[in-house]
């Protein structure tokens, strides 16, 4: 008759697989390892930009964006260290986030001036009328469908999601022209910095 023994079975340990690891897999299409890195960096990704953003709600934007990316460049992106390529990441997500704000700011601050003819010819306000057309110009000078797409989401707040059933394409195709609007409109106002910093305070 066989004895069974009371010596209880130890627990099997079972090692998360290691960044490098991920890597590779996320290269092949695998959707576990996507999961896995999502989990592990979502949290300390979102906090930091919270702490450079200050808001939550466009931190978290801001790190799906970067996630979206992650998926989308999976197969070609040169991932060394994927903690360090996913901050670096982060970074530009927020330096165009912030972008964002300052020429929707500026915009909303300067609206008063292109309906009401200045009566006061500070350096500020100078500075203010030549950002709002500058602004003006640069909008109008948008393809037709990516400004559209900018109005839509920078002016009137509407959501991706909103935006593509309003104009009934897809939502990478919102996500398309937003970021082309943004780039288009960083070089037509890169003379424009420092006044849009003016009005943005002068707006606070």
């Amino acid at each position: 008759m066989r004895v069974l023994s009371n010596t209880p079975v130890p627990a099997v340990c079972v090692v998360p697989p290691c960044d490098a690891d991920l890597v590779q897999a996320l290269a092949q299409d695998n959707e576990k390892a996507f999961a896995e890195i999502y989990e592990r960096y979502w949290q300390p990704l979102h906090q930091q930009a919270v702490r450079k953003l200050g808001r939550a709600e466009d931190a978290e934007e801001v790190v799906q964006d970067l996630f979206v990316t992650l998926w989308n460049n999976r197969g070609t992106a040169r991932i060394q260290q994927l903690d360090a390529y996913l901050f670096s990441g982060l970074k530009y997500k927020i330096i165009d986030c912030i972008r964002a704000q300052l020429v929707r700011k500026a915009y909303a601050a300067t609206a008063p001036l292109r309906h009401k003819a200045p009566t006061h010819c500070t350096e500020e306000t100078l500075a203010a009328a030549d950002l709002s057309l500058a602004l003006d110009a640069s909008l109008r000078s948008l393809p037709g469908h990516t400004q559209e797409v900018f109005r839509l989401s920078r002016v009137e707040y509407q959501s991706v999601p909103e935006i593509a059933a309003r104009l009934q394409v897809s939502p990478k195709t919102v996500e398309y022209h937003l970021s082309r609007s943004l780039r288009l409109l960083r070089r037509y106002l890169k003379d424009f910095l420092v006044a849009v910093a003016v009005a943005v305070q002068l707006a606070s």
